[in-house]
């Protein structure tokens, strides 16, 4: 990729199985019953009566700038280009996304790929495959509440951290970069896990923890008001996982290639767009994705996402990082055994976007 200078602390192991089966007794009670919060782009108006575009269902997992490279390719109209008509939809929170999709809400998920490999081992007949993966890093960062030189993550020991959800990727990632550096996330800190996600930032503006794990736009909005200091970058530290990917059910799949195929092509598109442009461009383009949030902050943590190289140049989900992934969840006591990546994954789409 082109460079520019510049919740409460539970038992785990046990309980994969039950997640699995949970989530598809949840896919049943609650089908047609999915909130989100529709967002098209200005170039992604409905067609006309008398068009052949495709209308495509896209649940993403939830609405972030750490998704650049696709409001691109809505904004700049790649998915029209392409014969799509595309509706945006928020599920807020994987499990919501992954229901959307089984239960034929969405015909396209945006989520971490952690969810597909719950859902095939927990037995789903029409599992849920892999084409297309987004983002190649974890898009959270350690905050601490003072400014910190040459920090090592012994610095956290004996200290209090606002985490994330119990099984949660974010806070997976995190304790896996622990144990990465010798660190036991059980009795070397105090990782508080009681606050709910996206009101940790306000917790630790409020004083509580001597550091925060967070994702923007919270750890840019906490430096820009003096009450905390970004310090690591969580995507450096845990190298490349496939944090976010789009899939589809293999039913969908096998019935629309043309149609993935052409979903496929806009985000490499959009993909192209962010790896050729400045972060100032990339803000110019998503600004009327995230009106709530001002171009100076919006250019900021774009920059930080791409200097920490959180987008690939392809949309190919490879093996090796499929692999680490599934590292991480073995090692957080959420996967009891390996998933084939020739099941979940195909890269056919991918490959023929960037030909």
């Amino acid at each position: 990729m082109k460079k520019i200078p510049c919740n409460n602390m539970t038992h785990r192991s046990s309980s994969f199985i039950k997640k699995a089966t949970a989530l598809l007794l949840t896919t049943l009670l609650i089908a047609g019953a999915l909130c989100g919060c529709t967002k098209k782009g200005s170039n992604e108006a409905a067609q006309d009566s008398g068009s052949s575009a495709k209308e495509v269902t896209l649940n993403e997992v939830a609405h972030s700038i750490f998704y650049a490279p696709m409001y691109v390719a809505i904004e700049e109209g790649y998915f029209k280009e392409e014969g799509i008509d595309l509706t945006l939809v928020t599920g807020f929170g994987a499990d919501k996304t992954m229901t959307a999709v089984l239960t034929d809400e969405a015909d396209i998920g945006f989520m971490g790929s952690e969810a597909t490999i719950y859902t095939y081992a927990g037995g789903t007949s029409d599992y849920v495959v892999n084409f297309a993966q987004l983002t190649q890093r974890a898009g959270n960062f350690l905050v601490s509440r003072t400014p910190v030189d040459n920090f090592n993550w012994d610095m956290l020991k004996g200290a209090t951290v606002l985490g994330g959800r119990a099984g949660g990727m974010p806070e997976m990632v995190f304790e896996f970069i622990l144990k990465k550096n010798g660190i036991d996330p059980q009795s070397d800190l105090d990782i508080d896990q009681s606050i709910d996600f996206g009101a940790t930032a306000a917790a630790f503006s409020g004083g509580q923890g001597a550091f925060t794990v967070e994702f923007e736009p919270f750890a840019t909005s906490l430096e820009s008001k003096g009450d905390g200091y970004v310090i690591a970058s969580l995507g450096e530290e845990s190298g490349y996982v496939p944090y976010t990917a789009f899939s589809a059910k293999q039913s969908y799949i096998e019935a629309n290639p043309d149609v993935i195929q052409a979903f496929t092509n806009a985000l490499q598109k959009g993909m192209n767009y962010v790896s050729s442009h400045t972060p100032e461009e990339i803000a110019k383009v998503i600004q009327p994705q995230f009106e709530e949030t001002d171009f100076e902050s919006l250019t900021t943590i774009i920059t930080r996402y791409y200097e920490q190289d959180t987008w690939k140049d392809n949309l190919i989900l490879e093996e090796e990082s499929f692999t680490l992934l599934q590292n991480i969840l073995e090692e957080a006591g959420e996967l009891p055994k390996r998933v084939p990546y020739a099941d979940l994954v195909t890269t056919e789409f991918a490959e023929k976007a960037i030909q």
